[in-house]
């Protein structure tokens, strides 16, 4: 009777075990964005390397809403088996702030696996702007106040807030003008419509190589390497330094060796050539940075973006 109980309860165990197993064999990247945006795009690209690293099927879900809220939250009520995971923006760090209170924490509800990429913007200009570098800007800006205007590709983004606090920094007044999106944005500013706007290097680059819109700087701390030439604004502004950034992240309370695996595969996959090249194609700067460097930044960054949403008063869409 004993051996028979026994052999019952390895059965069950092995049941478990096996079920637990077949569970993991698909895990689900989430994105708190539509498919073909900046945030898919580095996720479905990350998900197919892990896919080969590990093993097993990475896919990506899409959960648009809220800002990336809803993905988030999503992953912070998730099994922490690693069978779902969030590849989020700097929104991720902004919202907190942004929303005022938000049904997770942004830090402890999570564990963080791994910064993915940076992505550096530029301030670009109709091409008949009178200004050709950030220092004749900002004093053009400085002798007219209030007569030129900014676009805003997002209330609340990350871009957003970069303009904002190149006009507090810079000690300028500059009319923000509210947008749904980049790409409406930068063709009124293109049409001469619009005088500025702050854009990832991936949606104006093609635009500045056809000499469409003028470069005034880049919002990042060093110079952008497809575009040398461009200086930051923080040769002007000193302490300016605004890029977005990519991150993976998964339920609180993961398992380490788990988590460990997972990191490491991330960091792997950014030195594959083909994700170096997708990478360079989107303006994308890989990171790399494992779990505790990852964590550290994330936990840096809740406070830092929080000072400028409260210094601008911005709000959400």
């Amino acid at each position: 009777m004993i051996d028979r109980r026994k052999s019952l309860l390895a059965l069950a165990a092995a049941t478990l075990a096996f079920g637990a197993h077949a569970q993991n064999t698909v895990t689900r990247i989430l994105v708190g964005a539509t498919p073909g945006g900046g945030t898919d795009i580095v996720a479905r690209a990350l998900a197919q390397e892990l896919s080969t690293r590990l093993g097993r099927q990475f896919i990506v879900d899409n959960r648009p809403g809220a800002a990336g809220n809803i993905a988030a939250q999503a992953v912070a009520q998730a099994k922490p088996d690693g069978g779902t995971l969030l590849l989020s923006y700097t929104s991720h760090v902004i919202n907190p702030t942004l929303y005022g209170k938000l049904p997770f924490d942004p830090l402890n509800d999570f564990t963080p696996l791994a910064g993915i990429a940076s992505l550096p913007a530029i301030l670009v200009a109709r091409p008949n702007f009178p200004a050709g570098n950030m220092r004749e800007f900002i004093d053009v800006a400085k002798a007219h106040p209030g007569k030129y205007n900014m676009a805003i590709a997002g209330l609340g983004s990350a871009n957003h807030l970069a303009g904002e606090s190149l006009k507090l920094d810079g000690g300028i007044d500059i009319t923000g003008v509210p947008y749904k999106g980049t790409g409406p944005a930068l063709q009124d500013v293109v049409a001469g419509q619009i005088d500025l706007v702050i854009s990832g290097v991936a949606s104006v680059q093609q635009l500045l190589k056809a000499g469409k819109v003028k470069a005034l700087g880049v919002t990042s701390a060093r110079r952008v390497t497809e575009f040398p030439h461009i200086g930051p604004v923080a040769d002007v502004i000193p302490g300016f330094d605004f890029s977005s950034w990519y991150g993976l992240f998964g339920p609180a309370g993961m398992d380490a060796a788990e988590a460990e695996k997972i990191s490491a595969a991330a960091r792997a996959a950014l030195q594959s050539p083909a994700m170096r090249e997708r990478f360079a194609h989107e303006g994308l700067i890989p990171m790399g940075t494992g779990r505790a460097e990852f964590t550290a930044f994330v936990k840096s960054e809740i406070p830092r973006w929080g000072k400028i949403v409260t210094a601008t008063g911005a709000k959400p869409e």
